[in-house]
């Protein structure tokens, strides 16, 4: 089978024939249809954050239909089409069984750990396979896989409840589904912030108020329009330190700024100003869990979470062009999501 993999940090990533992976008794074997692209993968490619051995194959956010079941799997059959769960854990440790499985001793990552989606085929264990709604495209399955769980997982994470304002930073593809969601989950107001106006006028369309960085400080802006006050809740998406340092200085008494996008450069704060006398929160969030894809799932299947603008460009499954992407993506310059459609 076809497969783009990472073969050395740094390095343009390669398309390879390797052989289509074996099943165990457990497990199933799934026909790629859509795999997203993430941010997450340019910190693999850059060795922000480290893979399992190489080479590897990256891709995290995976659907498509199961073409092969293990001789004990009796939850799925051949043909059903299905997201995948990229945690692969053991399911029987303190953390998995206290649905913390993000914290599994043996957990493993689909595309960080072991090879991934950006391939013809893959293979996960039959519960990590979540049967997919016909009304939910391949590729839109695929980007809620990672985009979407997480920044549910986040607004979890961050205690938020209907009635509190939320801001955004970032409008990516993490970003457009936070302000969804906030929606749903009954957000007052949500100020979606980010560096591209383009992005800013989609964010507009789901009922964001937009606050531009590029042109000055969202900070302040964000305190004018809320009377000084701030907003309960920050979910800070983007991997960078300014970001996270600015969805802190956000926050109102006793808000919470939840940590999610990846970087490898320390944080300062002033903990009196920014921390203790405010009673302010900084929350980090990892993931999310399996028992929280059903819902999001039920949402994007009523057509409360509308993906339908968020993918914005899909590929082939060949080497220049998913290269082509990650150059894109590492320099902030893609659209809002790019999928690969094998």
């Amino acid at each position: 089978m076809k497969a783009v993999r990472l073969t050395e940090i740094g390095k343009p990533l390669q398309e390879m024939e390797v052989p289509i992976p074996s099943i165990g008794d457990g497990d199933v074997l799934v026909r790629i249809k859509a795999a997203g692209i993430c941010h997450s993968d340019v910190h693999y490619w850059e060795g922000i954050a480290a893979t399992g051995p190489l080479p590897q194959t990256l891709g995290h956010e995976v659907a498509g239909v199961i073409e092969k079941i293990g001789v004990n799997v009796t939850s799925h059959a051949i043909g059903q089409r299905v997201c995948l769960h990229y945690l692969i854990t053991c399911g029987d440790c303190s953390h998995c069984r206290s649905s913390n499985e993000q914290f599994c001793e043996d957990g493993l990552m689909l595309g960080k750990d072991i090879d991934g989606g950006h391939a013809e085929y893959t293979v996960v264990p039959a519960r990590n396979a979540v049967l997919l709604p016909d009304a939910i495209s391949f590729e839109h399955g695929a980007i809620m896989m990672c985009s979407s769980a997480t920044v549910f997982h986040a607004l979890r994470k961050g205690r938020f409840r209907a009635g509190e304002t939320v801001a955004v930073f970032g409008a990516g593809g993490l970003g457009m589904s936070a302000i969804q969601l906030a929606r749903i989950f009954g957000a007052l107001d949500v100020y979606a912030v980010d560096i591209q106006a383009e992005r800013l006028e989609l964010a507009k369309t789901f009922d964001a108020i937009p606050v531009n960085a590029a042109d000055g400080d969202p900070v302040r802006e964000i305190r004018d329009r809320t009377g000084g006050r701030g907003v309960d809740v920050a979910l800070a998406l983007v991997g960078s330190p300014d970001s996270m340092r600015q969805a802190i200085q956000s926050l109102a008494p006793r808000g919470r700024a939840v940590l999610v996008g990846l970087t490898d450069r320390h944080l300062a704060v002033d903990t009196y100003r920014e921390i203790l006398g405010r009673e302010a929160e900084i929350i980090g969030c990892s993931d999310h869990l399996l028992e929280e894809l059903p819902l999001l799932l039920g949402y994007a299947e009523q057509g409360r979470l509308d993906l339908t603008r968020i993918v914005t460009e899909t590929i082939p499954l060949d080497g220049e062009t998913v290269n082509g992407a990650i150059q894109r993506l590492q320099q902030f310059g893609a659209g809002v999501r790019t999928v690969i459609t094998p």
